[in-house]
């Protein structure tokens, strides 16, 4: 993500540094505003139900996967207290129900990772393709001749963002 972000905050320098110094005679006419995407979509309405909801499926899925990291955390320390009294064959039997149970966890883990990742796509992505569009129309009436992503600018003067007029469009918009 590190990387993405440099690259992003790279590829802004160089497009503003093009739009300033290539063409200085219309840079000085054309407006350039400024859109926190992420913060539009997650305080518009619409993005908080969504938020909401993505968050009580993470907090049931956490929940049960609590459940069985305990449950595994007690065996593994059953295993350590008792272990020295058992027979072979009891301390393989454990073992391999231990690992068992490891290998159940991770792939419970790992599904309940996708289903957050298709409920935040479910709900989000539309949201993201609603919050462009919306930002474009605000640019568009707002007179921007571009507008840029609030994650690859330093320094952005406050007059320049758009982000909360595109939630107040995003909320009149169903």
């Amino acid at each position: 993500m590190n990387l993405l972000n440099k690259t992003l905050c790279c590829l802004g320098s160089i497009f503003i540094a093009t739009v300033l110094f290539v063409n200085q005679s219309s840079a000085a006419a054309d407006k350039i505003g400024v859109v926190d995407l992420r913060k539009a979509i997650l305080t518009s309405t619409a993005g908080q139900k969504a938020k909401d909801l993505i968050d009580q499926k993470a907090k049931t899925l956490q929940a049960d996967l609590k459940k069985d990291q305990d449950a595994l955390v007690a065996l593994q320390k059953d295993m350590e207290k008792k272990g020295a009294a058992w027979n072979d064959a009891m301390k393989k039997e454990k073992a391999t129900e231990f690992q068992k149970k490891g290998r159940e966890f991770n792939a419970k883990q790992q599904e309940a990772n996708a289903d957050m990742r298709k409920l935040e796509e479910e709900h989000l992505k539309p949201l993201q393709q609603k919050a462009l569009d919306v930002a474009k129309k605000v640019a568009k009436d707002e007179g921007y001749a571009f507008v840029l992503p609030r994650e690859v600018l330093v320094v952005a003067p406050e007059d320049n963002d758009i982000t909360d007029k595109v939630v107040s469009e995003l909320n009149k918009s169903k």
